[in-house]
């Protein structure tokens, strides 16, 4: 499978002077689309521009960075059907950088360092970089900094835990298993909230800008480290699909978003890949409704019982706390409408 590594670059150097050039080839792979439009030709492909930008000397990139550019300009194309946004050049807005490159003969890794186009640019190495590098990039974030994206090949060996799970995601909790354990939610957002409201009434937009750096930067770290805990315990996990997006739209959207539900099963999947073992992503509808034990509905329903959070069976008088209720009709499959998808092995 491919993962991807990032560490941050201490010092940059002259990668914002690369990001400009990188800027300069995207905007002339557009000029190029605009030609053959004008012109009612076919669409260049990433061959063909390839063959229009062969001057990686005189614009000082690499030749490789110069064919990832081509290669992400079609893709945004054909992705979008038309052709992608002017990249801002020197002298315009600021846009942030970014610089790729292709083959893993454009940089190469010096202990807690790396060598790109003849610099070498120090790195916090606060992980080892494992599997073979495939390609990568630098890129800017919003506070100025610059990092390096490594993508690379590893193998998944990483032991496979035993037993099998369902996961109900929540809002109260960010997730409840089926053997009644619960992850609570951490509530990152409201933690920095007075924070963030001081530096945007004084105006501070660089502390604006560090805080939500901080904000999903807790979050990531406290959703890589449940997932991972997760995904090394058990050999089948089996997750509710619950949509983020309609949620969203409704008085509880501010907690939808700080919950993360899709960075979280987006992280379940991958990491179960490499541990060999089988996600899920089940159906939800009636698990909460639908008794674990006899299969006879009579559960809370809707948002407006969101409050409801314990109920006994008409049918069979058991008392069932309802997210674990719904956490082990997931597992069990007694939603009739339960669809499983194994994630590919990349």
């Amino acid at each position: 499978m491919v993962l991807t590594y990032r560490y941050r670059v201490k010092g940059p150097g002259n990668l914002s002077a690369l990001a400009r050039t990188v800027n300069t080839v995207w905007n002339y792979c557009g000029d190029v689309q605009n030609q053959a439009r004008r012109w009612s030709h076919r669409w260049p492909s990433a061959f063909d521009l390839i063959n229009l930008t062969r001057a990686s000397r005189e614009l000082g990139l690499h030749s490789d960075a110069i064919a990832a550019i081509c290669f992400q300009f079609v893709k945004s194309r054909n992705q979008h059907k038309k052709r992608p946004r002017w990249r801002a050049s020197a002298g315009s807005k600021r846009a942030l950088g970014w610089v790729p490159f292709n083959a893993p003969r454009a940089v190469k890794l010096d202990g807690a360092a790396v060598v790109f186009q003849k610099h070498r640019y120090r790195l916090w190495l606060h992980r080892p970089v494992e599997g073979k590098v495939l390609c990568g990039s630098f890129n800017e974030d919003a506070r100025g900094r610059w990092y390096l994206n490594l993508q690379c090949e590893v193998e998944e060996n990483l032991p496979c835990g035993i037993g099998e799970v369902g996961i109900d995601l929540g809002l109260a909790t960010l997730a409840t298993l089926s053997d009644g354990t619960r992850i609570d939610r951490q509530r990152i957002t409201a933690r920095y909230e007075e924070r963030l409201a001081t530096a945007q009434r004084a105006g501070r937009k660089d502390r604006v800008r560090a805080i939500h750096a901080k904000i999903v930067n807790v979050r990531k770290d406290f959703l890589h480290r449940a997932s991972n805990a997760i995904a090394a315990k058990y050999e089948r996990i089996v997750v509710g699909d619950v949509s983020a997006a309609k949620l969203a739209k409704t008085r509880l959207g501010k907690s939808v978003y700080d919950a993360s539900w899709g960075a979280f099963r987006r992280m379940l999947e991958y990491k179960a890949i490499r541990h060999r073992a089988t996600y899920v992503e089940a159906d939800e509808r009636w698990t909460t409704q639908r008794c674990s034990a006899c299969g006879s509905i009579g559960g809370p329903k809707g948002i407006a019982a969101l409050g409801v959070r314990e109920w006994a069976c008409g049918k069979c008088g058991v008392l069932h706390n309802r997210d674990v209720n719904a956490a082990r009709n997931l597992l069990s499959g007694w939603n009739v409408n339960l669809h499983l998808t194994e994630s590919p092995v990349l």
